[in-house]
């Protein structure tokens, strides 16, 4: 049986493959990307990608680039802020601004610590059983009262800090 990566090395009706669309040396073909954008990355790390933002120009876009050619004092502001957004996605400040994603992620922190406390305490009055008999105050004063009538330990433990005359613990 042939592993999927194996199967698009196949030549199918004579194309190749996904995976053979590309020589070692040169680029893929930009056939997955949506027309008007290409294979942009820009990031604040490397502000100056391979290729521009827009590859494919309105007719517009087009006069616009053929203006951008000639003296750059005759251009508006409006018109090469449109310029730099043909060649770039988003600017430094754009970049660097913070995003509200903590709000998202303590929320869901806040979500799973209710959800938790939530299945603790259903757990507690449905699952797990009552406290047994023997750890109520009056059966646990009588287990106490039990080791010291019969002297458990007399030298270091409980009986050695109990005072059998006056029915005390010593001080």
């Amino acid at each position: 049986m042939l592993s999927r990566a194996t199967w698009s090395l196949v030549p199918r009706k004579g194309r190749l493959g996904v995976r053979g669309t590309h020589s070692p040396g040169g680029t893929a073909h930009n056939e997955g990307k949506m027309p008007p954008y290409s294979g942009h990355h820009a990031q604040r790390f490397y502000p100056m990608p391979d290729e521009p933002f827009c590859t494919e120009l309105s007719a517009e876009q087009r006069a616009l680039k053929e203006k951008e050619k000639g003296s750059w004092s005759q251009l508006s502001h409006a018109e090469k802020v449109a310029l730099y957004r043909l060649q770039y996605q988003e600017t430094f400040a754009e970049m660097n601004r913070r995003s509200n994603e903590w709000k998202t992620v303590m929320g869901c922190v806040f979500f799973f610590f209710g959800f938790t406390a939530l299945l603790i305490w259903w757990q507690r009055v449905y699952v797990f059983p009552r406290k047994p008999v023997t750890l109520t105050e009056e059966r646990k004063a009588q287990q106490l009262q039990r080791v010291l009538d019969m002297k458990g330990n007399p030298v270091q433990g409980l009986a050695s800090r109990w005072d059998y005359d006056r029915k005390e613990w010593k001080k």
